[in-house]
């Protein structure tokens, strides 16, 4: 009996997928709910498990192509037996008189986008795809990558390959910006260089092309279809974390050796969100396509935005308004964690967002105009926590005091939400953040 492997539905708003790799070929025997294949979609990488085991007997779908959700990717032969569905590359060898065994080709590797072996980084064929930073290090330390064993997924050759090659050779990376004399002496440049600290290295004296990956694209669409969606007006305050900042350094030493991750700033935000929220239910919605109606949620899913170097991902705490601030710091860590590991997140990590924060303070920010994550009505960002003296008011006279300042700015979706409004909603997150009794979530004395 044949089964349809058909792309499903990964996510809201997810309407098609663009097929990235194939882990079983046409011949080959899959397991029920092995990985088959990795998919791409706008919200999310993951890989496809198979929906049942027997041999796959068609790939429909090719590498690179994109499909609707629903279509017919691969079929599948559930009455076929395991032992004669090895892979070609077992099969006996055969004299050249006779028949070729039926399998697939395998491709070639290739290097999407990166430079070509006469390109400078000692690149030869057969090594896999190389991230600008692979052939950045492989070019400061005189390396041919054809002689480095990859460990990445299909033989890719990484940093730490790299890394460790330089260290079993006995040499010492080179760092960025020294320069190589004839008599081997390396001589300091005229001014410090700065360390790398993005994956993208530009040739010196030349130029490189970079196509947008596939999440790059996914990125650029979904902002662009944002701006040009909702009418983004941003609202900021500032607020004062002082108390909080002294809270959290009573409680960060045991809540690491309790929890395994550090505290941060964020979570007493979310806690704040989650609160502000419940005042303004109209922040904690949806905006139809039309334009015609919102629908508001009871339940709050804080979606949290996560840098990495494949671009920008939202993964959701599903219920975060049934949190404490323990709670809500554990499930922002795991979702951020798994978004940082290869396969981590899953599809249904990325869909049911209800509102949105983005942490740019984390990185030193102090104000930016976050963009809307559509359907959604509105998105918080936050500034970074610094130290500024500030004129309060004490035993009823003016004063100044160094205060640790923190700027919140809101996004908001002028269709639905207003400004008085706006200004109420971030009113309510400051008396929070600024007065709230978080000690006693944390077990300890106000």
């Amino acid at each position: 009996m044949s089964v349809s492997v058909e792309l499903p539905r990964m996510g809201e708003n997810v309407t098609e997928g663009t097929i990235v790799r194939w882990l079983k070929q046409e011949g080959e025997w899959v397991e029920a709910d092995e990985p088959l294949v990795e998919i791409s979609t706008d919200k999310i990488d993951t890989e496809l498990p198979a929906p049942a085991a027997g041999k796959l007997t068609k790939i429909v779908a090719k590498e690179d192509q994109t499909v609707e959700v629903g279509a017919e990717i691969a079929v599948i032969d559930e009455s076929a037996s395991k032992d004669g569905a090895s892979k070609a590359s077992d099969a006996p060898a055969t004299s050249s008189a006779e028949a070729e065994p039926e399998a697939p080709e395998e491709e070639a590797p290739t290097d999407r986008g990166s430079a070509t072996a006469n390109g400078g980084d000692g690149r030869k064929e057969g090594v896999g795809a190389l991230s600008p930073l692979v052939r950045k290090l492989a070019r400061e330390n005189d390396v041919d990558l054809a002689d480095v064993k990859g460990s990445g997924r299909g033989g890719r050759v990484t940093k730490q390959d790299v890394l460790a090659f330089l260290e079993e050779r006995g040499a010492k990376p080179a760092k960025s910006g020294q320069i190589k004399t004839r008599d081997a002496k390396e001589v300091a440049p005229a001014r410090p260089a700065a360390e790398p600290a993005s994956g993208f290295a530009v040739p010196s004296g030349a130029s490189e092309v970079v196509p947008f990956s596939r999440i790059r694209k996914a990125i650029a669409e979904h902002m662009r279809r944002s701006l040009g969606t909702a009418a983004h007006v941003t609202n900021v305050i500032e607020v004062d974390m002082t108390r909080i900042a002294a809270l959290r350094e009573r409680a960060k030493e045991d809540f690491k050796g309790q929890e395994g991750f550090g505290l941060t700033f964020l979570p007493f935000v979310a806690s704040a969100v989650v609160q502000a929220v419940r005042a303004f239910p109209e922040f904690n919605a949806h905006i139809d396509p039309e334009a015609t109606s919102a629908t508001l949620f009871r339940e709050v899913n804080l979606g949290i935005a996560v840098g990495r170097d494949e671009g920008l991902i939202v993964p959701v705490v599903k219920g975060a308004d049934g949190m404490n601030l323990i709670g809500i710091a554990r499930g922002i860590n795991d979702v951020a964690t798994r978004a940082r590991t290869k396969g981590g997140l899953k599809p249904d990590d990325v869909s049911g967002g209800t509102f949105t924060i983005t942490n740019g303070g984390s990185f030193g920010t102090l104000v930016e105009t976050p963009v809307i994550n559509q359907p959604q009505a509105a998105i918080l960002g936050t500034g970074a926590v610094v130290k500024r003296p500030i004129v309060m008011t004490i035993d009823g006279a003016d004063a100044i005091a160094i205060r640790q300042m923190m700027y919140l700015y809101l996004t908001y979706d002028h269709r639905w939400i207003d400004g008085h409004k706006t200004a109420q909603f971030n009113a309510r997150l400051k008396a929070i953040l600024e007065e709230a009794d978080f000690a006693s979530e944390l077990g300890l004395e106000p």
